[in-house]
């Protein structure tokens, strides 16, 4: 069996970054290996939540898998809370990583045009220096600016994507994918550069006209495992993009409609079965 590690932090209430990555990741037929970089009662939508920094203990738990020689398929972060956790990430993609392994990388730092609260343009500037170690990036149109020191734009043209993936590629990664991103009114999609190919990684599907907080988590974590069960990039993003729109309409139809997350789990056989499409 296949086996992702995912580093990010995980919230004890709440649907985003772990209790997405590892349940989603595990359905999909591929085994999840966690590395927390922080414990939170809940996600930081909720008021006065509590927050328990596990940093000190990423590399015991990294070191103690050396001497175990655990092996990966693939290495995907996520939201990653500081610079000191950006650089253990970097070490444990010499230490884990190689020819047999791919390192997904989801920038989580910004969006709508302003980076997270706890961020500054320092910190962006080292999640570029991580990106150019991955063989995969998935940056918003937000995160993409400030790594590439781009005015960020929510009315742009192809001409301003095209150029704002020659951008990222020069940050090194072998594959640049923007989300979010559409050229057609009502829709939303992806839009990568392979720059190894030249191909472009283009999806559009219907935007749903509601947001909920973890589903670019659902979108990562969905890629990363179709990408490991062997699927084309193109296939991959599809898939992701399919099911994040799906769980926001199955969300929308439940009277309760969580304000926290969306109702990813009552979807997930619909993702299995489209799996099993393709593999």
């Amino acid at each position: 069996m296949k086996r992702i590690l995912t580093i990010q932090d995980i919230s004890c209430l709440g649907k985003c970054s772990l209790t997405v990555a590892l349940p989603i990741i595990s359905a999909m037929g591929v085994e999840a290996t966690i590395l927390p970089t922080a414990v939170l009662s809940t996600h930081t939508m909720f008021p006065d939540f509590t927050v328990k920094d596990l940093t000190d203990q990423l590399v015991p738990i990294t070191e103690h898998w050396k001497s175990q020689n655990v092996k990966f398929d693939a290495i995907y972060t996520g939201y990653l809370g500081s610079a000191e956790e950006i650089e253990i990430a970097k070490k444990i993609f010499k230490e884990f990583g190689g020819d047999d392994t791919f390192i997904f990388i989801d920038p989580v730092m910004a969006d709508n045009g302003k980076l997270y609260p706890a961020f500054d343009m320092e910190y962006a500037k080292l999640n570029a220096g991580l990106c150019g170690e991955a063989d995969i990036i998935v940056p918003n149109l937000t995160e993409a600016c400030f790594m590439t020191d781009t005015e960020y734009k929510e009315d742009y043209d192809k001409e301003y994507i095209e150029g704002l993936l020659v951008k990222l590629a020069k940050l090194g990664s072998k594959k640049v994918v923007l989300t979010g991103i559409a050229f057609n009114e009502g829709k939303t999609g992806v839009y990568g550069l392979d720059t190894v190919t030249g191909e472009r990684i283009v999806y559009e599907t219907d935007k749903v006209a509601a947001s909920f907080h973890g589903t670019g988590d659902i979108f990562a974590s969905v890629s990363v495992g179709a990408i490991t069960r062997g699927l084309s990039l193109n296939d991959a993003f599809k898939i992701a993009a399919d099911y994040t729109a799906k769980t926001i309409e199955e969300t929308l139809g439940n009277p309760a409609e969580p304000w926290y997350g969306v109702d990813f789990e009552s979807t997930i056989p619909e993702l299995v079965d489209t799996l099993r499409q393709y593999v």
